[in-house]
C-alpha cells in the first residue's frame, strides 16, 4: 500500500460577511450530500493566534494556511438543545434536591421546597445557557470583525469540488477557491 505522507486533499474555501449567509451555505452543503464532519470553521481568535504564534489583521491572511486551527460545524439547533439542557436539567436537579431535603416535613413543604429548588436550579441554568449563546455570538463577532467567517469544505472528487465552491458562491462567499491541503 502506497504512503499517504507528501499526498493532499482538496477543499473548498470561502469568506461569509454574515452568519446568516454562513448559514445559509451550510443548510444547503448539508442537503446536497456534504457530511457534518466535511465543514469547518476557525478556531476562536485566542487559539489562533497561540497556534500560530502572532496575531492576524484579516481572516483573508489565513484561508491557505493549513495550520490554522479549525473547530467542526455545530448546528444551532445543538446550541439549543445544548442551552435548554442546562435550564431543564438544573431545574429538576434543584427540585430534586430541595424535595428531598424536605422529605420530612408535609406534601405542602416538598412541594414548596421542589418549587423552589426548581426555580433557583432553572435561574442558573438560565445564566449559563446565556453563556453559551454570548460564546457562540462573541466567536462570530471575532472573526466578523477580522473581515469574516472563514468555511472550509472538505471535497472527495471533482463533481464535489464544483458543488461546494457554487454553493459557496451562490450564499455570497467572497474569495471562493479550491486549494490543497496536506493529509495529516
Amino acid at each position: 500500500m502506497a504512503s499517504e505522507q507528501g499526498r493532499a486533499k482538496r477543499e473548498a474555501v470561502g469568506v461569509f460577511k454574515s452568519a446568516d449567509t454562513l448559514q445559509e451555505a451550510i443548510d444547503e452543503l448539508l442537503v446536497s450530500g456534504f457530511d457534518y464532519p466535511a465543514l469547518s470553521l476557525m478556531a476562536s481568535e485566542k487559539a489562533v493566534e497561540e497556534k500560530l504564534g502572532h496575531k492576524y489583521r484579516k481572516v483573508q491572511e489565513l484561508e491557505d494556511e493549513a495550520s490554522v486551527p479549525r473547530i467542526e460545524y455545530i448546528a444551532p439547533e445543538s446550541l439549543g438543545e445544548a442551552e435548554g439542557a442546562l435550564v431543564g436539567g438544573l431545574l429538576y436537579i434543584g427540585a430534586g434536591v430541595a424535595a428531598v431535603l424536605a422529605s420530612a416535613g408535609s406534601l405542602a413543604t416538598i412541594i414548596t421546597a421542589g418549587a423552589i429548588g426548581g426555580g433557583v436550579g432553572a435561574s442558573i441554568g438560565s445564566v449559563l445557557a446565556r453563556l453559551v449563546g454570548d460564546h457562540h455570538a462573541r466567536y462570530f463577532q471575532e472573526q466578523l470583525d477580522h473581515g469574516g467567517l472563514l468555511l472550509w469544505v472538505a471535497t472527495s472528487d471533482e463533481e464535489h469540488e464544483k458543488r461546494a465552491t457554487q454553493i459557496l458562491k451562490k450564499h455570497s462567499g467572497l474569495d471562493v477557491h479550491l486549494h490543497a491541503v496536506p493529509l495529516r
